[in-house]
Parts: structure tokens; C-alpha cells; sequence
């Protein structure tokens, strides 16, 4: 890939190539990424079993016993505010770290800080693979927030190779590969929970060896495949002339930082992402629940469920948006996307039926299929190409701030108040996100 090119004028035999290498660099490590997700409620059973049953882990869970009494509700909200506060180490972490990465990214190249934060990440799951007490896997959760910046820094990379006029529509092949990566990760992940090595080794535990080590092994040879990609393949994108013309990569108040962009259509797509993201993560961590509820949905069921969402997600990310931009305005598809939002948080929160339920989940997969890529495209159209990697990681340093708050919030409302009442915030949420679609400009081609 030549590096010469203009970020608005690549070179036109370049660009299929680069976005491919992008696109499968996204796709392997979103698998990895994403091999964790069924596997939560038995990791924390086993943590719990084994080390809670004295010091921090224990206090821990004394206070969190406390606060579900206290709110009225000991069933099933004790498990869902511890597991909240394991994930939102995590995602607290990369609302730090995000915005770094990408900054980073802007003045050394793309190549080099994707080898970083790959070769962190393969790192955690190494970590992961030896976790044989609960604080060792949190060490590892903590490793791989710290080294969370890929999925903005390759998404610096496709705002590098493709014009102002192509940006949004190739924003929607970044969505695609991170649908299809949620929908084999987590399969993948289930797939080879299956196999514990205790079982036949159990004088392995001695050396951290634990029930989701193969999972985690598996995390690992694919983020180590993705090192050896990223060095066989990936060419730089950042142009010459906007190498370390970014602003110097400090860690800041990620806040501040937010706040403080001086473009105010930025910070108004940012705010309409923001709101949207705390509505989808409130569903995403309630949908099983919700499934399970009322119509007495196993693993089995949610599974299907769930990859129904990812598959419908693919389809619009990768199919139709490609299709609509450049022919509807970006503004006016985030507008939709968030419509479709709001009536399918509606549709899952009432749902009366499975067949009302699926539907409910097709409109909240195209909603969020248009939102993201045409959100995203809009943000990188409204910045300068000095300052891709930095602006986009803020936004999804906003995206880690959404799930690092709103699982917990979620949980409580969802134990204490019902189905109906969070779906109902929700969709209040995206209804917000959509007014306030309203006052962004189309960007400039």
C-alpha cells in the first residue's frame, strides 16, 4: 500500500486491498474480543465459588448483597451488579485509553500502534489462560482495556484510504466486521468452553490453569495470528504530511477532553452516539433477561436470538448501507437509524409474543446498522485528517463510557422497576439522540 496518497484522493488500485486488510484485521480481532461474551455468568459462578468466600472479594459481595436488599430485590440482581462491575473495569479503562491510542496513531502511523495494542491484547488472554484466581483475571480485563484501542485506531485507517464522498459507506464494512466478529466470537467462545483441561489434568491448577482456559488460548492464537497479519500486510495509511501534526498524546481527563473539542459538530455527533449507545447497551444487557422472563428462553434460545441480532446487523452494516450512502444524506440515515431504534427498544420492552420480540430485535439491528456507520462517517468527515485517530477515539471512548455505566444502572432498573419502565428510558434515550440529529450539518463533500 503506498502511504503518498492523499486521504481524499487515495490511489484507486490501493484502496480495495487496504480495506480488506482492514476489514480482516477487524474480524480477528473482534473474535477474540468477543469470545468472553457467553462465558460471563459461568466465570463469575466460578470466581465466586473460589475466592468468595473471604478478604476484598468477599466484602465486595457483602456490599453488593446489601444494596440489592436495600433496593428490594436479592434474586437475581446480586449477579447482575457483580458482573457489571467486572465489565466496566474494562470498559472504564478504555474510555481512558481510546482517546491515547488514537492520538498516538496520529502522529507515529496507524501500523505501529495496531502492533502495540494487538500484541497487549494477546497478552491479557495469556494472562487469562493462567487466571486461576478471580484477581489475576481481573489483572488480565485490566491488561486488555489498557491495550483497547484497535477498533478506533482501524477506524482512523479507513477514514485514511477512502474520500470524503466513499467515507460513511466504508464506515459501514468496519460495522460488518465487528457484526460477523460478535456473532462468531461468542459461538467460538461456547464452542471451546467445552473442553477443560482439568478434567484430564487436574495437577495442571497449579500453574493457574482454570475451566476457561481454552477459550482464553484461543483469544490468544488469534490475537497472535493478528500480529503476524498486521506485520505481513498492513502497509502504513497515515500520509506523510499528516504524520505528527496531531496534538501531542498525552493521557488526559477523557472528559475534558471531550468537552473540549473546539468543533462543535463533532461534539453534536458526539452527543447524538452517546445517547444512543447508553439506550443499546441498556438492551444489550437486559435481552436475555427479557427472553428468559417471558418466554422462558434457555442458552439455546438466547443464542439464536442473539445471533439473529448479529446476523440482521451484517446484512444492514455490510448490504444496505453500502446501498443508501450517496443517495440519502448521512444525517438523514442516522435519523432513521435511530427511529427504527426507538420503535424496536418499544417493540422488545412490550413484546406480547417471541414472533413480537424477534421483530422488535430486527428494527433495533437496521437502526443500529445505519446509526453507526453514518455516525461514524459524519465524525470523520467533520474532522480534519491530522486528527482522525483522535477524534474517533473519543468517540468510542464515549462508546466504553456508555458500557461502562449503564449495565449496572440497567440492572437495578431493570430488577427493581420492570422490563417495560428501562425499555421505555431507553427508547426515551434514542427518541433524544434523534431530535438531536436534527441540528448537525451535512458535512461537505
Amino acid at each position: 500500500m503506498s502511504t503518498s496518497a492523499s486521504p481524499s484522493t487515495p490511489a484507486t488500485s490501493v484502496r480495495p486491498l487496504s480495506l480488506g486488510v482492514i476489514f480482516l484485521t477487524l474480524y480477528i480481532d473482534l473474535i477474540g474480543f468477543s469470545i468472553v461474551f457467553p462465558l460471563g455468568p459461568d466465570l463469575l459462578r466460578h470466581y465466586l465459588a473460589t475466592d468468595g468466600q473471604s478478604g476484598l472479594l468477599l466484602s465486595l459481595l457483602t456490599g453488593i448483597d446489601n444494596l440489592a436488599r436495600s433496593l428490594g430485590n436479592t434474586t437475581h440482581l446480586p449477579e447482575v451488579l457483580f458482573g457489571g462491575i467486572v465489565a466496566s473495569v474494562f470498559s472504564v479503562l478504555q474510555f481512558i485509553f481510546a482517546p491515547f491510542w488514537g492520538t498516538l496513531s496520529d502522529r507515529v502511523g496507524r501500523r505501529p500502534i495496531l502492533l502495540y495494542t494487538v500484541a497487549g491484547t494477546a497478552l491479557s488472554y495469556a494472562l487469562w489462560a493462567v487466571s486461576g484466581s478471580f484477581w489475576l483475571f481481573l489483572a488480565a480485563r485490566v491488561l486488555a482495556g489498557l491495550f483497547g484501542g484497535n477498533l478506533s485506531v482501524a477506524t482512523a485507517a479507513v477514514a485514511d484510504v477512502t474520500s470524503r464522498a466513499e467515507r460513511s459507506k466504508a464506515m459501514g464494512l468496519v460495522g460488518a466486521a465487528f457484526g460477523l466478529g460478535l456473532v462468531t466470537g461468542p459461538l467460538v467462545g461456547a464452542l471451546s468452553a467445552k473442553f477443560n483441561l482439568l478434567d484430564t489434568w487436574p495437577a495442571l491448577a497449579a500453574w493457574g490453569v482454570n475451566p476457561f482456559t481454552v477459550p482464553a488460548l484461543v483469544a490468544f492464537a488469534l490475537s497472535v495470528v493478528n500480529v503476524f497479519w498486521i506485520r505481513a500486510r498492513f502497509s502504513e495509511t497515515l500520509p506523510p504530511a499528516s504524520a505528527g501534526r496531531s496534538a501531542e498524546p498525552r493521557l488526559r481527563n477523557p472528559l475534558r477532553a471531550i468537552l473540549g473539542l473546539d468543533n462543535a459538530a463533532i461534539r453534536g455527533a458526539n452527543l447524538v452516539g452517546f445517547l444512543y449507545q447508553l439506550a443499546f447497551v441498556a438492551m444489550e444487557a437486559s435481552l436475555v433477561f427479557v427472553s428468559a422472563e417471558r418466554f422462558h428462553y434457555g442458552p439455546m434460545d438466547n443464542g439464536k436470538l442473539m445471533g439473529f441480532l448479529g446476523v440482521c446487523s451484517i446484512i444492514t452494516q455490510g448490504y444496505i448501507v453500502r446501498k443508501l450512502i450517496g443517495r440519502v444524506k448521512e444525517t438523514r440515515l442516522l435519523a432513521i437509524g435511530l427511529l427504527f431504534s426507538t420503535a424496536g427498544l418499544l417493540g422488545v420492552g412490550f413484546a406480547p409474543t417471541p414472533g413480537v420480540l424477534y421483530a422488535a430485535v430486527a428494527a433495533l439491528a437496521f437502526g443500529g446498522g445505519l446509526i453507526n456507520p453514518a455516525n461514524t462517517g459524519l465524525i470523520s468527515l467533520y474532522a480534519t485528517a491530522e486528527e482522525q485517530g483522535r477524534v474517533l477515539g473519543i468517540y468510542r471512548s464515549l462508546g466504553s463510557l456508555a458500557r461502562a455505566v449503564t449495565p449496572i444502572c440497567a440492572g437495578i432498573l431493570y430488577w427493581t422497576a420492570g422490563a417495560s419502565t428501562l425499555y421505555t428510558v431507553a427508547a426515551v434515550l434514542a427518541l433524544a439522540a434523534c431530535a438531536a440529529t436534527f441540528r448537525l450539518p451535512q458535512p461537505a463533500r
